[in-house]
């Protein structure tokens, strides 16, 4: 969840967060306590002020006068937002290796598309070996390798102005996250607005704080390398349990779209998650959740969520629908970074032209009570060269 008083912030899960915010939206919840919760999230000065829109006069409860793009990412780094290395054994619970084995790439890139006038939202996934120009000159790689190259550049620079230790890391995060932003800006068309970002130790304090949340795979998974063990069905996740859930790829036929399937419908089954258990409707609850994402989330310094979210009461039940772009192959050779995702930019860019001008997403339930059923477009796994449309289906049915 992402909640925000003037000058500090409260923040939650990525992508989740913003889920959790349209529903927080639908709930009508006492503004007022959660002024008392902006305690300990990191910002960073990440977006231009060209790009920063002030929505702060608008009367609460009244739609969004203009759309906005919000950039969630959730970064494989092995330190917290504040620059510190995460203690081993919670690398180790998180099968996430040592902290040398991160290359602090983004393994989950998402624009979640904030429509003004009150309709529903779109959330776009980006599968992270998808093989881009690279913003700032690092010419065509992986785009989830953006954040890492941007913030190894600026390394050298930092040093020579005196920062080291955790200042170093949190200055060098701030200007990969930059190159991230940017990167994303050319090949999506969109200018971002707002950027958030969590770590890997971050989703899983989170998934705990509401109890796990309920998903369904089609066969069972075994992987050594995330640590996913499930069975096949329905079940509920929470902590490692969770991130293996969302981290997996190895072993699934199409790689990253399925693990990008995955990550749809956890979100879908967190937003229902939390409207069923009154997370928002619940003081203690509520603590808990904001007390499991200290340490783990950074905002960009200039949103202020509070008022955002005010705006996010008049959009249609808190709705929001969840697409991927489209790819054309899932195995393009490269010269220097082994096999990725080929993807047109051109065809992207029109791609998510049509899909926010267009979401593809209904509300269901009572108004009063704030039900929403997202609804995900997902990309067809390629079979050829030829790139394929997206197909619907119900982010919260049973995936690979």
């Amino acid at each position: 969840m992402l909640l925000s008083s003037r000058g500090r912030r409260v923040g939650g899960r990525v992508a989740v967060g913003v889920v959790s915010t349209l529903v927080l939206a639908a709930t009508g919840f006492a503004w007022t306590q959660l002024s008392k919760l902006d305690n300990g999230i990191v910002t960073a000065d990440v977006i231009p002020p060209s790009a920063q829109v002030d929505e702060e006069d608008a009367p609460p409860g009244e739609p969004l006068k203009v759309a906005q793009n919000i950039l969630l990412v959730g970064i494989d780094a092995r330190t917290d937002a504040y620059g510190n290395p995460l203690p081993q054994n919670v690398l180790d619970a998180l099968h996430a290796g040592s902290g040398e084995d991160g290359g602090d790439t983004t393994d989950t890139m998402i624009v979640v598309h904030i429509p003004a006038g009150g309709a529903a939202a779109t959330a776009i996934s980006i599968p992270r070996d998808s093989y881009v120009d690279i913003a700032g000159g690092y010419g065509k790689h992986k785009i989830n390798s953006a954040y890492s190259r941007g913030k190894n550049a600026s390394m050298s620079g930092l040093r020579a102005e005196g920062l080291s230790g955790p200042q170093l890391e949190v200055a060098a995060n701030a200007a990969g996250a930059k190159t991230a932003i940017q990167t994303v800006e050319k090949f999506t068309g969109l200018t971002i607005n707002h950027y958030a970002a969590i770590n890997l130790a971050g989703f899983d304090a989170l998934s705990q704080a509401v109890g796990g949340v309920e998903v369904c795979l089609k066969a069972p998974v075994h992987d050594t390398y995330s640590g996913a063990d499930f069975a096949a069905g329905p079940q509920t996740l929470s902590g490692a349990q969770a991130l293996a859930f969302v981290r997996q790829r190895h072993g699934l036929q199409n790689g990253d779209l399925d693990r990008i399937a995955r990550q749809q419908a956890f979100l879908s089954g967190m937003a229902k998650k939390v409207l069923s258990a009154g997370t928002f409707t619940d003081v203690s609850k509520l603590n808990s959740l904001v007390s499991a994402v200290q340490g783990a989330v950074v905002l960009d310094k200039g949103w202020d969520v509070l008022s955002f979210a005010q705006q996010l009461r008049g959009m249609t039940s808190g709705a929001i629908g969840f697409a991927t772009i489209p790819v054309q192959s899932l195995s393009l050779p490269t010269p220097s970074d082994g096999d990725a995702v080929k993807v047109d930019p051109a065809q992207v860019q029109q791609f998510v032209r049509t899909a926010i001008s267009t979401p593809a997403v209904q509300a269901s339930g009572d108004d009063t009570t704030g039900g929403v059923k997202p609804v995900a477009q997902t990309a067809t796994p390629p079979s050829s060269s030829n790139a394929k449309q997206p197909a619907t289906s119900t982010a919260a049915g049973c995936v690979n």
